[in-house]
Formats: structure tokens, C-alpha cells, sequence
């Protein structure tokens, strides 16, 4: 089986090279096709990938501000034919599942493993509004984003498979795209995080995130310093500045927090605080792989990976007031003690990446023989 992986850009390290690594993992010998790449600032490791970038890797600054390249990605993923491969299998959350995949009667199976329909494309208006642009330039960008809407559409209508990150992300398949989709969850290493015991949970709650303002870590200081409780905000960002200002005495900003220190921190936390709405959220499995309750935000991912009153609590609406009601009852009730550690990581374990592994080589294989 002659397969290709197709990955939007490798210009930075996030939850979809995580999950690319995996994909390189599993087909060691395939090539990764891309838009551009970053090679002097990624990981040491991707220099032994077979990555092959497309002409947009060589447009000035790219690699530095991508962004600004939006419309010439359709434009280049969709004048590469991958079509003499037997299986194609795109890691999607931009336009990299519009590659050609027929050509005559040479055809590849596309199999897309959607992190997300793209975002800027099907929800524009969120999307500027945390962005902060300027009102003549959304009104600007409407006619593009119409454009790029239809081009999208039509792009996924060629994709043969659906693989969804999420129940979100199969609903917003179904959305926007019409199609559907079967469900593998992203993988998670729990094998780096462990329960410690009862004695050596700490005093304070945790928030392990990029500091921008669409992740809502603004609620989870302002709920803290409301309360009086200790909350340890790693991570950094542009919003810091604006965070420190609104905190309390009870809130202390870590800054960037090395991997190797990261599964103690959360082992020992009395609960992750996850107050944005992701696609999935790999954060607060790490935190119940380490045996730690999450406070999370009612939405997206989290309704998979949050089982309420087991491994967790839910609040109900993005407000300082609905974290806070939250938060009181979590201290009311003792659940830092009271939760089960090892159900908590036991939940977890459903989330491990030789679990994702295994679903999906199983998906490609099924899939490439029903089509043979």
C-alpha cells in the first residue's frame, strides 16, 4: 500500500504535528506533502521525515506569517495530484484535503482526518472577533472568505473518508460539508503522567495554556481572585499583560512551563481549570491521566474526554459567575479528595496513543481492501 500523508503547514509545533508524529510513526516510510516548512525553528527529529513542500514554501516570509497567505493554499494543494498513490491520508484543519487524488482512471483513496472544517472559512465572524481586526477589513475579507467557502465545500466532496477528532467536529462535518464521519479521538502520551498519592496534592488549582484571549483563561483568574483561590496560569502569550493586570494576590503566573516539569504540576493540582471551547482539548486528558479532576467549560471536546461528577465538573456558560458557582462547589464538596484517582486516569486510558493507533491503522485498512 503506496500512501502519502498531506499536512497544511510545518511551521509550528501544536496539537496537529502531535498528531502528525503519530502519523509518521505509524507510516514511517511515506511522504509528507506540505505547504511550507520552517526547517532552521521545528524539531531536529522532522529532518528525518520525507517532506516535500509545494511552491508556496518558497513565497517571502511565509514561514514567519502564513496567514497572510491564506488564499494561495487552495490554489496549491489543489494542483497537487497525489493520484498514483494507493491511499491518500490528509491531516486537515486548513485546505491540504483539497489535493487531486483522480486522474483518468489512476485514483488514490482519500481518507481526511479532520482536526477541524476550517475555522476562518465556516466561522468567520468568531474568528476575526478574537482576532481583533479592524471593521473595513472584515467587510474586505467577506467576498475572499465567500470564495474560499465554495472551493472548500466542493474540496471535501472528493474526500472519500471522514475521520473526526470529536463528536464537535463530526456535528460541524455534518454542518458544513454534509457529510459524515467516523470518530478516533487524537492520541495522548498518559504514559507520562501518573497519580501521586492523597498527601501530595498541593493548594492550588492550574491553568496550562497559550495566553490569547480565545482561550478564556481571563475567567479562570477572574473566578480565583474572586473567590480567594491559590490558581497557578502556565503557559504565555500576548495576553499575559492584560491577565496580570485583573489578578489577584491569589494568582500566580508561571510563564513557560518545560515539558519535563508539566505531569508533576498537574499530578499534584487540586484540578486543571479548562475554561475555553476546543475542537478537543488535549490538556485536560493529560490532567486525568495524572489523576486530577478538570473544571471544564460545557462544550466542544470536553463533552467527550469529562465524564461530570466522575472525573470532573462542568460549568455552564463562559462567565466569571457560572466558573465561580462551579469552583464553590468543588470546594464545598472536597472533590480534590473525594474523586477517585485511579478512575480518573482509568478514564484517561481510553485517549492513549497506541490506542489511536490501532483505530486508525485498522480505519485505512479496512477502508483500502473494501475499495480493492
Amino acid at each position: 500500500m503506496r500512501l502519502a500523508l498531506v499536512h497544511d503547514w510545518l511551521n509550528q509545533v501544536g496539537g496537529a504535528e502531535d498528531v502528525l508524529t503519530e502519523l509518521v510513526s505509524l507510516f514511517p516510510e511515506s511522504p509528507i506533502y506540505t505547504s511550507l516548512y520552517w526547517r532552521e525553528k521545528m524539531p531536529p527529529a522532522w529532518q528525518s521525515w520525507h517532506i516535500r513542500t509545494l511552491w508556496t514554501d518558497r513565497l517571502p516570509r511565509i514561514h514567519q506569517h502564513h496567514q497572510r497567505y491564506l488564499p494561495f493554499y487552495p490554489l496549491a494543494f489543489s494542483g497537487l495530484d497525489l493520484s498514483s498513490y494507493d491511499v491518500v491520508l490528509s491531516n486537515k484543519s486548513g485546505f491540504c484535503h483539497g489535493v487531486r487524488t483522480q486522474r483518468g482512471k489512476q485514483r488514490a483513496l482519500h481518507i481526511c482526518y479532520c482536526l477541524a472544517p476550517t475555522r476562518y472559512v465556516w466561522q468567520y465572524d468568531a474568528y476575526v472577533a478574537r482576532e481583533n481586526l479592524g471593521r473595513a477589513l472584515k467587510i474586505a475579507l467577506r467576498p475572499l472568505i465567500s470564495a474560499l467557502r465554495h472551493w472548500d465545500y466542493a474540496a471535501a466532496q472528493r474526500v472519500d473518508h471522514f475521520i473526526a477528532i470529536s463528536t464537535e467536529i463530526q456535528a460541524r462535518i455534518r454542518t458544513f460539508y454534509k457529510r459524515d464521519s467516523t470518530i478516533i479521538f487524537p492520541p495522548v502520551e498518559t504514559a507520562r503522567f501518573e497519580p501521586v498519592s492523597s498527601d501530595q496534592i498541593g493548594d492550588y488549582y492550574l491553568v496550562l495554556s497559550r495566553l490569547v484571549p480565545y482561550k478564556r483563561v481571563d475567567l479562570a483568574v477572574r473566578a480565583c481572585t474572586q473567590l480567594g483561590l491559590p490558581l497557578l496560569v502556565g503557559g504565555s502569550g500576548r495576553d499575559r499583560d492584560r491577565l496580570e493586570r485583573m489578578a489577584g494576590e491569589t494568582v500566580k503566573f508561571l510563564g513557560y512551563v518545560p515539558d519535563a516539569e508539566v505531569p508533576l504540576l498537574m499530578a499534584r493540582c487540586k484540578a486543571l481549570i479548562f475554561p475555553g471551547l476546543e475542537d478537543f482539548g488535549i490538556t485536560p486528558v493529560q490532567a486525568q491521566a495524572a489523576g486530577r479532576p478538570v473544571i471544564a467549560f460545557r462544550g466542544g471536546g470536553t463533552l467527550d474526554t469529562v465524564r461530570e461528577g466522575e472525573t470532573g465538573v462542568f460549568f455552564n456558560a463562559p462567565t466569571v459567575e457560572s466558573l465561580a458557582a462551579a469552583l464553590r462547589q468543588f470546594e464545598e464538596l472536597d472533590m480534590a479528595h473525594t474523586m477517585d484517582s485511579a478512575a480518573i486516569r482509568q478514564h484517561a486510558l481510553r485517549f492513549d496513543r497506541a490506542i489511536f493507533q490501532r483505530q486508525l491503522r485498522d480505519f485505512v485498512e479496512s477502508a483500502y481492501a473494501q475499495r480493492r
